[in-house]
């Protein structure tokens, strides 16, 4: 524990010294009271002697009191601090959430939006994007580390997927409203250029990554069927080689009913990012892949390292409280 303002203590106990050497230093003399007679024979009473006795032990610990109140009071005038140190640690690491938006990739996307709002509560720093895709690709959410708002536009997505599902499966109610959350912007272009556009949606998403020759950690996680229901501008292999010239890793994840043929291609260009491809069938997939993202896919740096003085005057101001308690009870059952 350190002292902001040491000199008030010297000053203190240079007071003290004063005031005790003036004390010290002065006669007794009387100066007003009453005189008695034969005062030996009155001291020598039984209970004028027991009176002065605890007088006495009272007086003594009133002067106690007092003396750890001016220590305590010096201290406090000081103002006792300590020294916090704090080093901000982050992580350099972009995560984006790529997937097709089409409805055979509903089920899958509904699964991968819900335990993603988990990881995003866990991340330290990092930055989280969302782009949705059909016949176009639109930015859902741009790399933030507004962990609250990424959180909350999971929570649209994912309602906005449950309640598609619900519609489809069992005919109910359509919300306009929610549905136009999955649709605007993404299938623009659909009666030219069809659906479900894959190359283009993972090939877009890399160019949302800010900053591309920044050195930092870049994440796909990329959900489809590899199901093409249109003519790309680009085949998924020469999406994947800009993934990896922009040095974007890629987590792929295939739903259960994708084709021999899509399974294999959307795994080979996959792992042409250095990423890993999975299976919606498999168990704990969406588990699985965000463990392997967090042990494999993070740099830590150092922030800024911050110096606070926090002030300790809690105990001090407890004693002093205390003493001065101790001192009126003292005073009061002293006289005599």
């Amino acid at each position: 524990m350190e002292l902001m303002y040491p000199i008030v203590i010297i000053l203190g106990i240079v007071a003290i010294l004063i005031l005790s050497f003036i004390k010290f230093n002065k006669k007794d003399e009387y100066q007003s009271g009453k005189k008695v007679i034969n005062p030996e024979y009155i001291q020598e009473e039984k209970y004028v002697k027991k009176k002065m006795k605890k007088y006495r032990i009272l007086v003594f610990f009133i002067k106690t009191a007092c003396v750890v109140s001016i220590v305590v009071s010096l201290i406090l005038a000081a103002r006792p601090y300590t020294i916090e140190v704090t080093n901000k640690e982050q992580y350099s690491r972009d995560i984006i959430l790529c997937i097709d938006i089409s409805y055979s990739v509903d089920e899958l996307n509904q699964s991968l939006v819900g335990r993603l709002k988990e990881t995003v509560n866990s991340l330290r720093g990092e930055r989280f994007g969302i782009v949705i895709f059909n016949s176009s690709p639109v930015l859902l959410v741009p790399l933030t580390d507004d962990y609250e708002y990424v959180i909350d536009e999971l929570d649209k997505l994912e309602k906005a997927l449950d309640m598609r599902q619900h519609y489809l499966n069992s005919f109910g109610n359509y919300d306009y409203k929610q549905g136009e959350y999955l649709i605007a912007g993404t299938d623009y272009g659909s009666d030219e250029r069809g659906s479900s556009l894959i190359p283009e949606g993972m090939a877009s998403a890399v160019y949302n990554f800010p900053d591309i020759d920044e050195d930092r950690t870049r994440i796909m996680i990329f959900s489809t069927d590899n199901d093409l229901q249109g003519e790309p501008m680009l085949t998924l292999d020469a999406a994947a080689d800009i993934c990896k010239k922009n040095s974007v890793v890629v987590y792929g994840i295939g739903t259960e009913n994708m084709t021999n043929e899509a399974r294999l291609e959307m795994k080979a260009a996959v792992e042409k990012t250095g990423g890993t491809f999975y299976l919606e069938e498999h168990s704990g997939t969406v588990k699985e892949i965000v463990e392997q993202i967090d042990n494999s896919g993070k740099n830590l740096v150092k922030g800024e390292t911050q110096v606070k003085k926090i002030g300790k005057v809690t105990t001090p101001f407890i004693l002093l409280v205390l003493s001065v308690t101790v001192m009126i009870i003292l005073t009061k059952r002293a006289k005599l």
